[in-house]
C-alpha cells in the first residue's frame, strides 16, 4: 500500500509539470466543448487527434486524451439536459428527467448536480482505480496465454453482443475487424498474407486509419447524407446552483450511482449505457413517496444525478483493464489502446513495471483533471451553451479537413487517405444499417493478439483444444462466454412462451 501512495506522489509529480498541467486542462476543455456537441463523442474526437501521437510526448498526450474521454462525459450532460439532446451514449439517460426538469424551470439544479455528481463519481473510481490497479495487475502477471485468449474471446463476445441492434450485426462488424487485422505480415511465421500485392499493407492496416475514417469522417459524411443542417436553438442558460434540499437528495444517488458505475467499467459490457439505465431504475425505485410523482413529470434530481455519477465512474473504470490486461471495454479505450501502441507501448501486467511512470502520472492526472472538469463547468455553463450555436456544416467540414491533414501528416502518404476516405464509405453503410462499429475497432485491435495467445496456447497443450477446459481460470471464463451468448436467447423465448 506504502509503494501504491509513493507511486502516486511520483506520478502527480509528473502530471503537475506545466507543460502536462496543459495539456490536461486543454483535453478537459475540448472534451467538455465536444460532448457538448450532439452527435460528437470522445471516440470521434481522439481518432481525429491520434495523428499528434507522432509529435508529442508519451505522457502528455495519454494525459490530453483521457482528459477529452471523461471531459466528455461532463459535457455530454448540458444538451441532455437544456436540448434533450444526448451529447453522449451515456447521457442519454440524464434526458430523461434533466429535460424535464429544464422545462419546469430548474436547468440550473440539473446542471449542478449533474457537473458535482460527475465530480464525485470521478473522484471515488479514481481512488478504486489506484487501489486496484496494481493489484489486479500483481494477479494479472500469473495469467498464461489460455487465459488471455479466453479473455480476448470475452471482449470480442460482450462488445459485439452487447453494442447494436442484434448480436448477429456485432459479430458481422467484429468479423470485418478480424479480416482487417489479418492483413500483413504473419507475428509469428513472417508470412505475408492478404495483402493483394499492395505493398502499403505490408505492415497492415494502421488502427489510426481505421478510427479516423469509421469514426470522424464516417460522422462527418453520414450527416452531409442523412441528417442535413438542422441548428440548435436554445434559451439563455447562465448560473447553475442547487437549493439545501436538492443537495441532500442527490448525494445519496451520487455515490449510488458510483458504486454501480464501477464495476460495469472494469468489465467489458458495452460501455456507460447500461449502469445509467440501472442506475435510473435504483433511483425511481428508491425514490422518497414525496417525490416519487416528480419522476416523469416535472423531472426529479434523483434521475439526473444517479445516471451522471454511474456515467462517470464508468468511464474511469475503463482504465483498469486497460491499463492492466491491455483489454479495452469501451470505444474510446479502443481508440486510447491504439494510441499507446503508437508509442511502442503494450498495455497489459507488464505496464506498470515497463512504463511506471507513464501509469502513475495518468492516474494523477485523472484526480486533477477532475477538479478542472468541476471549475470549466460550473461557471462556465452560458459559454458551453453558446458553443451548440455552431451551424453543422462548417462544423463537420472542419472535421474532414482535421481528419485528412492529420491522417496524410503521419506517412505523407496520399494511399492512407484513399483508404480512409474508403473505410469513411464503409462505416456510413455500417451505420446506414444499424451495424455498431465498436466490434470492428475491437477486432483489429484484438485479433492479431488473440491470434497469437491462440496459437501459443496450442503448442502449451501439444496441439490438444483440452487447454482450455483443463485449467480453472480459461474454463470459468468461456462458461460466461456462452452465458453472454445464450443467456439474451433464453430470456426472449421465455418472454415468448
Amino acid at each position: 500500500m506504502l509503494e501504491t501512495w509513493n507511486n502516486l506522489l511520483g506520478g502527480f509529480v509528473t502530471a503537475g509539470t506545466p507543460i502536462n498541467l496543459l495539456w490536461a486542462l486543454a483535453g478537459c476543455a475540448l472534451g467538455t466543448a465536444i460532448g457538448v456537441l450532439p452527435g460528437l463523442g470522445p471516440a470521434v474526437t481522439v481518432a481525429m487527434l491520434l495523428p499528434i501521437t507522432g509529435q508529442v510526448e508519451a505522457t502528455a498526450s495519454m494525459i490530453f486524451f483521457a482528459g477529452i474521454y471523461y471531459g466528455a462525459m461532463y459535457g455530454g450532460s448540458t444538451t441532455s439536459i437544456l436540448l434533450n439532446t444526448p451529447g453522449e451514449t451515456g447521457t442519454m439517460v440524464t434526458a430523461l428527467e434533466g429535460f424535464k426538469m429544464a422545462k419546469s424551470g430548474r436547468a440550473g439544479a440539473a446542471l449542478a448536480t449533474s457537473a458535482i455528481g460527475s465530480f464525485v463519481a470521478g473522484s471515488i473510481a479514481t481512488v478504486l482505480v489506484t487501489l486496484f490497479a496494481p493489484i489486479l495487475a500483481e494477479f494479472a502477471v500469473k495469467l498464461g496465454p489460455p487465459e488471455y485468449f479466453c479473455l480476448m474471446l470475452l471482449a470480442f463476445t460482450t462488445v459485439s453482443a452487447v453494442l447494436g441492434q442484434s448480436t448477429l450485426r456485432g459479430i458481422t462488424a467484429l468479423f470485418f475487424g478480424l479480416a482487417l487485422g489479418l492483413v500483413g505480415m504473419d507475428q509469428i511465421t513472417g508470412q505475408v498474407r492478404y495483402t493483394g500485392g499492395v505493398i502499403e499493407f505490408m505492415d497492415g492496416v494502421e488502427v489510426v486509419l481505421v478510427a479516423v475514417g469509421l469514426f470522424a469522417v464516417t460522422e462527418a459524411l453520414y450527416n452531409a447524407l442523412y441528417e442535413g443542417r438542422s441548428e440548435a436553438n436554445l434559451n439563455k442558460m447562465n448560473k447553475a446552483h442547487m437549493t439545501r434540499t436538492e443537495w441532500k437528495r442527490s448525494w445519496p444517488a451520487w455515490l449510488r450511482g458510483t458504486f454501480i458505475g464501477f464495476p460495469f467499467g472494469t468489465i467489458p459490457a458495452g460501455g456507460s449505457e447500461i449502469p445509467t439505465f440501472l442506475s435510473y431504475a435504483t433511483e425511481r425505485k428508491l425514490a422518497d413517496p414525496e417525490f416519487k410523482k416528480e419522476f416523469g413529470t416535472t423531472g426529479a434530481i434523483e434521475g439526473v444525478a444517479g445516471p451522471e455519477a454511474a456515467n462517470n465512474a464508468a468511464v474511469t473504470a475503463t482504465l483498469v483493464p486497460l491499463l492492466t490486461l491491455g483489454i479495452p471495454t469501451s470505444v474510446t479505450a479502443a481508440i486510447l489502446l491504439s494510441a499507446l501502441q503508437n508509442y511502442g507501448i503494450n498495455a497489459g501486467p507488464q505496464l506498470f513495471e515497463t512504463s511506471s511512470a507513464l501509469v502513475w502520472a495518468l492516474i494523477a492526472s485523472l484526480y486533477i483533471g477532475n477538479v478542472m472538469l468541476l471549475v470549466l463547468n460550473l461557471p462556465m455553463v452560458g459559454l458551453w451553451v453558446k458553443l451548440l450555436k455552431i451551424p453543422k456544416a462548417p462544423l463537420y467540414a472542419g472535421i474532414l479537413i482535421f481528419a485528412t491533414v492529420g491522417v496524410y501528416g503521419m506517412r505523407q502518404s496520399s494511399f492512407d487517405l484513399f483508404i480512409m476516405f474508403g473505410l469513411a464509405l464503409v462505416g456510413v453503410v455500417l451505420r446506414r444499417f444499424d451495424f455498431p462499429t465498436a466490434p470492428v475497432i475491437v477486432g483489429l485491435i484484438l485479433g492479431p493478439l488473440a491470434e497469437a495467445q491462440f496459437r501459443n496456447a496450442m503448442s502449451i497443450g501439444e496441439g490438444s483444444l483440452e487447454v482450455f477446459f483443463e485449467r480453472p481460470m480459461s474454463a470459468t471464463l468461456l462458461a460466461i462466454v456462452v452465458l453472454v451468448l445464450v443467456t439474451p436467447r433464453l430470456l426472449a423465448w421465455h418472454r415468448r412462451s
